[in-house]
């Protein structure tokens, strides 16, 4: 691993900030939230974007570089360590706001060590990608994500059955409804159709979206059993503000892109053209690479470490942190995107 690539590290500022705040308190409470709604976007609009791509022999070392994917692994022990040190401060004397920023820390940092992570880990094969994948959904409990997302979404990004598109002109607080919801029907509709094609029951002890929603359901129990209803209330509104953070990102990642349906009623295969790509370093730093969308979309299975820049994709005007701020603002968002989307969907 070359000096350059041990930028990765920085990824670790986040649930780093996490844990500050509960040693600091204070002001410090909300130092997560700072440093990925602040700070990021503040120094994404002065770094400019970096469009270059590997030469083949470095992507290459890249590629079969093992300390790549370790730094992917040891999100798990992070995830759970400040999950339940978090878990663990909120239950003492403290400020009402420093309860309220010590739970957006952990619902940014579900979202980005946790579901983020796995993400990437959860479209390799092999048991233990899989186990590592449901061990960091499970604290957002969206387990299912893997599932719709890797049979569901890939297939049909870009159309009216992908339930993570969202709509031309619609707003980021009606998306989240619909995608939140469609996620989660559209991961058990797909779990059990492999069951059908397997002749075994819906329910059958092989299905994994049994073991991932049990595993969630042992997760949520303990919370109960170490600090009461509070506790659980606090987990739980923790994981609601981590998959909500993805909602987020997912509507920044598609909006009002199209694929067009063809005369023999099939839709065109997925390009270039249907994913909001970013190049801005920090966001490619912080999410591994997840903000070079497009490739990822194009080539599903290449690790992060060597996601390229495509031509003649669109291009979000800001990084990630800065654009799911202006969604917030549908006004805002519509003015600035919706120029963009009509240019791309022609």
């Amino acid at each position: 691993m070359k000096i350059q690539d041990l930028k990765y590290l920085l990824a670790y500022l986040m649930p780093l900030s996490s844990l500050l705040a509960m040693e600091w308190l204070g002001y410090w409470s909300f130092s997560t939230v700072i440093l990925a709604f602040v700070l990021l976007p503040v120094l994404e609009m002065i770094i400019p974007p970096d469009t270059q791509n590997l030469y083949p022999e470095r992507e290459q070392q890249r590629k079969a570089n093992r300390l790549f994917d370790a730094l992917l692994y040891l999100n798990i022990p992070i995830v759970y360590f400040l999950l339940f040190r978090t878990l663990f401060v909120v239950q003492g004397d403290l400020h009402w706001a420093e309860r309220t920023g010590l739970l957006l820390n952990l619902g940014i940092v579900l979202a980005t060590a946790g579901i983020n992570v796995a993400h990437e880990i959860g479209h390799r094969s092999g048991i233990l990608n899989r186990i590592s994948a449901a061990l960091l959904l499970a604290p957002s409990l969206y387990g299912h994500f893997t599932i719709e997302h890797n049979i569901g979404h890939h297939k049909w990004v870009g159309t009216p059955d992908d339930p993570v598109t969202a709509k031309y002109g619609q707003s980021i607080y009606h998306y989240w409804g619909t995608a939140v919801y469609g996620v989660f029907v559209k991961a058990w509709q797909l779990s059990f159709r492999q069951m059908e094609r397997q002749g075994r029951p819906r329910f059958h002890y092989s299905n994994e979206l049994i073991w991932i929603t049990l595993l969630q359901i042992a997760l949520m129990a303990s919370y109960f059993l170490a600090g009461g209803l509070m506790i659980l209330v606090f987990g739980i509104a923790a994981a609601v503000i981590s998959f909500t953070l993805l909602e987020c990102i997912d509507y920044v990642e598609h909006y009002g892109l199209q694929r067009k349906k063809l005369p023999s009623g099939k839709y065109e295969r997925v390009s270039e053209r249907h994913s909001w790509n970013s190049d801005h370093e920090l966001g490619r730093i912080f999410l591994y690479e997840l903000t070079r969308h497009t490739d990822h979309h194009l080539h599903a299975l290449r690790k992060y470490q060597t996601l390229r820049h495509i031509e003649n994709s669109p291009q979000l005007p800001y990084g990630y942190p800065a654009s799911i701020l202006m969604a917030l603002f549908p006004p805002v968002w519509f003015r600035v995107m919706n120029p963009k989307v009509k240019a791309y969907n022609f």
